[in-house]
């Protein structure tokens, strides 16, 4: 468990500690608190620490401090403080709090009259209690999720306890690294390392996310499985869609997906809500759509689909139904399957799906005439409407999407 560095900052006891460098960077979580007693950091520390510099056991001359606000930043830790006062480090030099700015490294100040002790106490204390929280909120969420509670009355009141607003109208969206590539492309310990490394940083990069986020909690389930739940908000797939891009950079050679349920009343269907996330997790991380994410409520045939082992054989599928329509050589090469689209989504009604598209009558029918033409299918056809559907819906999900 860990705490967000501006978090300790805010802890009683500690306003006399000043920021002098890397303010931009506060939101960094901190695991735990390290005492610095080498000359260096590197070979001591592995990412996320609050490394405490006193100066009692070592010179701190301004050569070895910008020495390990380098070493600091290459290896990932959360913070650096350096005590000043007494008979040991006077000040911060000004080109190490440069320094520290440049590279984005929290640099903190700490008088040395304000004791170790009680500042490793508080800090040990705060982490505790966070994870005592976070315990008891994850077996509070768990419960609700899996439908396993002695009471739905006692694990609201629970709930209620922790603050945490669960009888409003949410979205779940269920998300979890595909780590296949990782473990057949590297040695078992280097893939073991790389795993646990990015299921960390995913778990970081989604708690800092539901911080940005009104109402947003998310939850980590027995096993690999991460569980947001969302507020019903405009532009929810917007949002999500964000996230996953963060989450791609951190998942590295892991595929990262998300599946998303349809809108969950109240806390007593959450068991339903977490099983439409799951299966729509699941259709995702078969046909890996663009955004990473599928909606359990558009699924449908999809879920079909899902059972096809082969992905050629839908590749092929939409190609054969759909490829004839993009003209490669023109300025909108997805005009027709736009248009197309806005057809199957009116039921064949030139004028609406004109008026969803913004165009002419004129220019809907001639446009009508050159998909039937490049098609060899008449839209009057429902099995060709049917097909056409069907590749549509996979076609805005892949890739394809993303050249437009």
């Amino acid at each position: 468990m860990s705490l967000a560095l501006e978090e300790i900052l805010r802890l009683p006891g500690l306003a006399q500690m000043t920021v002098r460098a890397g303010q931009r960077n506060l939101q960094r979580r901190v695991r735990w608190p390290y005492v610095a007693e080498n000359e260096g950091i590197a070979e001591w520390v592995m990412g996320g620490e609050l490394v405490f510099v006193t100066g009692i056991n070592h010179p701190r001359g301004e050569a070895n401090l910008l020495s390990l606000v380098e070493d600091g930043d290459a290896v990932g830790v959360a913070g650096l403080v350096i005590l000043t006062g007494g008979s040991f480090i006077q000040q911060i030099p000004p080109k190490v709090i440069e320094r520290a700015e440049q590279l984005g490294l929290s640099l903190i100040e700490q008088p040395y009259a304000l004791k170790m002790v009680v500042v490793t106490h508080l800090i040990g204390t705060a982490l505790v209690q966070m994870a005592q929280a976070r315990r008891s909120r994850d077996d509070i969420i768990g419960q609700l999720l899996t439908g396993d509670y002695p009471s739905l009355a006692i694990a609201r009141q629970r709930a209620a306890h922790m603050q945490l607003a669960l009888d409003e109208p949410r979205r779940l969206v269920a998300l979890r690294l595909a780590g296949d590539e990782v473990f057949e492309h590297h040695a078992p310990e280097q893939a073991e390392r790389l795993w646990q490394s990015s299921q960390q940083a995913l778990e970081d990069c989604l708690q800092a996310w539901c911080r940005t986020q009104a109402g947003a909690v998310t939850a980590q389930l027995p096993g690999d499985l991460f569980v947001l739940l969302l507020p019903d908000v405009p532009n929810l797939r917007g949002g999500l869609a964000q996230l996953h891009q963060q989450l791609r950079v951190i998942a590295g050679d892991a595929g990262v997906y998300l599946g998303m349920s349809c809108l969950a009343e109240d806390c007593a269907h959450y068991r339903q809500a977490l099983n439409e996330a799951r299966q729509a997790l699941d259709v995702a991380q078969h046909l890996r759509p663009a955004s990473g994410l599928c909606d359990f409520s558009e699924l449908g045939v999809l879920r079909l689909l899902q059972g096809i082992s082969d992905r050629g054989l839908i590749d092929s599928f939409v190609s054969q139904t759909l490829g004839r329509l993009i003209e490669t050589g023109r300025k909108h090469p997805y005009a027709l399957l736009h248009t197309l689209d806005a057809l199957l989504g009116a039921n064949g009604n030139a004028l609406q799906a004109a008026a969803r598209l913004g165009l002419h009558r004129n220019t809907i029918n001639q446009r009508m005439g050159r998909i039937e033409q490049l098609s060899g299918q008449s839209l009057d056809d429902p099995l060709f409407r049917m097909n056409a559907a069907v590749a549509m819906l996979i076609w805005r999900m892949t890739a394809a999407q993303g050249k437009e």
